[in-house]
């Protein structure tokens, strides 16, 4: 059986790319189709795949805000040649799912969200940018949203990474799905005894994150905060950015690791489809305050692994850190939740409802080819 990857783009390593690093384990000879690829951005196992890129891998650079080439990426993705597989599997937040199959084959797309600019966070996207980008967006949001749509069909069986986005699934590209909680690696995020000082933001700097709401309530409470991250807000961020806050780039994974070991918090203050980042925190025994919206609702336990506060704003997020550094968390009980969600548990699920959905529309032959899961 031969499989083809498909990923939107390969530029950083967030929650998406460590479940494309799963399915690169299962799928270990299966090629990978993507928009551009920036070399040693993403997980090992992902960089040594035969990464097959579009036209578009000449024009985009680490160095501008390729996201402003949005219009174009439903024409560059029609670029893929997927004639000569049997199963496409995409992990999609954008374009991925719109990947034309062969007349054989199936494909089965792994739904991180449907397209957030596009839907439901749009206005999000477009905080403190200037009217005339502002404009810009809205004219071409139509034709985008309605070209995303039909390219739905083109998906055989989807895939949902948390009951958030399976909602968002049937309701914005009317299909079913199942869900198929994103993976943390628990053992190598693991607690370990550290002075805990200041509050962590792991972001991708983006607007909709919201990574201001933390740097205002950091600073309205005294706190040192520690933002960890790149993207196009990063130049508005910094000039908001008082004393207390440092801004660490992108750490190694290593280097991650021990920041949210040392943090006292974990902020989120932004509506996420499902967030990685809060279970790689409990899974070091770091509390998170979190919107309570969103993927946050599945994966942290409001009192118990951190605080959920109910609306987006610094004086909310404040208060909320506030009662998080009142509350006495038991570690003990932010690993296990963390453990719900491991690397091997994600194979299994995702396995099987891959064998699922090709039992289910008749395809047992390929069924039987997919692999066993290993602990």
């Amino acid at each position: 059986m031969k499989v083809a990857l498909v990923h939107d783009w390969l530029t950083g390593t967030r929650g998406g790319e460590k479940v494309l690093r799963e399915l690169a384990r299962l799928f270990p000879g299966a090629p990978l189709f993507t928009l551009f690829h920036f070399p040693g951005s993403v997980p090992p196992e992902v960089e040594a795949r035969e990464v097959r890129t579009t036209w578009l891998q000449r024009v985009v650079s680490p160095r501008r805000d390729y996201r402003s080439l949005l219009p174009v990426y439903f024409l560059a993705c029609e670029r893929w040649d997927l004639s000569g597989f049997d199963l496409v599997l995409s992990t999609s937040h954008c374009v991925a799912k719109a990947a034309k199959r062969g007349p054989r084959a199936f494909h089965l797309c792994y739904c991180h969200t449907p397209v957030r600019y596009l839907h439901d966070q749009f206005d999000d996207y477009l905080r403190g940018r200037g009217t005339l980008a502002r404009g810009a967006a809205r004219l071409v949001r139509a034709p985008l949203r309605a070209r995303d749509v039909a390219t739905v069909p083109r998906v055989d069986a989807f895939l949902a990474n948390s009951e958030n986005v399976r909602e968002r699934i049937a309701r914005l590209y009317g299909r079913t799905s199942r869900v198929v909680p994103a993976p943390v690696d628990d053992r190598f995020y693991t607690p370990a005894p550290r002075e805990r000082r200041g509050l962590l933001v792991v972001s991708a700097l983006a607007p909709y994150k919201r990574v201001d709401d933390a740097l205002a309530a950091s600073a309205r409470l005294g706190l040192p905060l520690t933002v960890a991250g790149f993207g196009p807000e990063e130049r508005r961020l910094r000039a908001l950015a008082g004393a207390n806050v440092t801004f660490a780039g992108s750490p190694s994974d290593e280097e991650l690791r021990e920041l949210y070991r040392s943090a006292e918090l974990v902020l989120m203050p932004g509506e996420e489809d499902f967030g990685i980042v809060p279970l790689e925190a409990q899974a070091c025994a770091t509390p998170v305050v979190a919107l309570g919206k969103g993927g946050a609702l599945e994966t942290i336990l409001d009192g118990v692994t951190g605080v959920l506060y109910p609306s987006p704003g610094p004086e909310p997020l404040a208060k909320a850190i506030d009662l998080a550094r009142g509350t006495r968390f038991d570690g003990e009980r932010l690993v296990a939740n963390a453990a719900r969600f491991s690397e091997a548990a994600f194979r299994t699920r995702f396995l099987d409802a891959a064998r699922e959905a090709l039992f289910a529309a008749g395809r047992s032959d390929l069924a039987d080819g997919l692999p066993r899961a290993e602990p």
